[in-house]
């Protein structure tokens, strides 16, 4: 008995594989899903990134264990320097107080009364050289079936937000396969079953640090595009490393149901049918074998601070100054 074959199940499986795979054999934060845009967030999702960690490494993850917002981090409250509270961040009123009450909740901003008004102060300094370089992986196991393949890979060259963008697929690469992925692209062949990764071309480094072009929509004459300037870059790339660090990669809810089953590195498998599932897609009432009950009882953060460099529940470093009313 299996289920049924889809193309959505072999790329779950296979992402999940591979970034258990890659938490077990790097020093990297792994985290999925990831938006990978500029202009349009939302418009390039990059299957995989893996952020290396750099010096300051270990002074971010004293802070939080989740993501520290990056306009946050960009606005005008320092730890020296409290702002009025509405302007603490760039924004709409709305999206404002939201990335306050995640900066504050993230324990990187802290609350003072001046004069009866609410002031945002940073409780320290952001440790900008927390991460050395971001890696985007897309995952494509089939190239028999490459869908916008070659454009998805086209849009992270042109915008250079990674520092390195890698083809991993579970397909024999032949040099047809080759010819038709940008040459900066590196290659990987992954056996989900086996955890076996051969390398079958080097990416090349992308320009991280200078201006960059996001490709937009295709129309029949021409295709969109948007300029991305240096700090725009550098302020993406902060974002993704920083949504990266707080999600990781075992973003997905486990199935209520009685064949339901973590394996040790937590990815959702099944009893009845032996295999890693996706529980979006795969357990529900429509399935024959479903049997209600509680979800498998397991503490993915645990999980995650044994097997990678995150933290888990860090001491924080909230603390009250001396000498702060000078600032006022």
């Amino acid at each position: 008995m299996s289920l049924p074959h889809t193309s959505d199940q072999e790329e779950f499986t296979f992402e999940l594989a591979l970034c258990s795979h890659l938490e077990a054999t790097t020093e990297w934060v792994i985290s999925r899903q990831l938006g990978a845009a500029v202009a349009h967030p939302g418009r390039r999702v990059i299957d995989i990134c893996g952020v290396v960690p750099g010096s300051d490494f270990d002074t971010r993850s004293s802070i939080t264990d989740t993501r520290i917002p990056e306009r946050a981090v960009a606005g005008p409250a320092g730890v020296g320097t409290s702002v009025r509270r509405s302007n603490a961040i760039d924004g709409s009123p709305q999206t404002t107080e939201a990335a306050i009450e995640q900066a504050i909740a993230a324990d990187f901003f802290t609350v003072e009364n001046h004069s009866g008004h609410d002031h945002i102060r940073q409780t320290t300094r952001y440790p900008t050289e927390w991460f050395d370089r971001l890696i985007g992986i897309e995952n494509k196991p089939d190239l028999t079936r490459p869908g916008d393949l070659t454009r998805q890979l086209r849009v992270d060259i042109s915008l250079g937000l990674f520092n390195t963008v890698i083809l991993a697929t579970e397909t024999h690469v032949t040099r047809a396969h080759l010819n038709r992925i940008p040459d900066a692209v590196g290659v990987w062949q992954f056996d989900s079953d086996t955890d076996d990764r051969t390398v079958i071309r080097q990416p090349a480094e992308l320009k991280t640090e200078t201006p960059g072009i996001e490709l937009g929509s295709d129309h029949s004459d021409h295709t969109e595009v948007h300029p991305v300037s240096s700090k725009e870059k550098l302020r993406a790339r902060r974002r993704i490393a920083e949504r990266a660090y707080g999600k990781g990669w075992r973003n997905y809810t486990l199935p209520t149901c009685a064949h339901a089953e973590t394996q040790p590195d937590g990815r959702p498998y099944c009893a009845k049918f032996d295999c890693v599932i996706n529980p979006a897609q795969s357990c529900d009432t429509d399935c024959p074998e479903y049997t209600h009950a509680e979800p498998p009882d397991w503490d993915k953060n645990i999980l995650r601070d044994t097997r990678s460099p995150w933290t888990h529940n860090p001491p924080g470093v909230r603390r009250r100054q001396s000498g702060l009313d000078r600032f006022r």
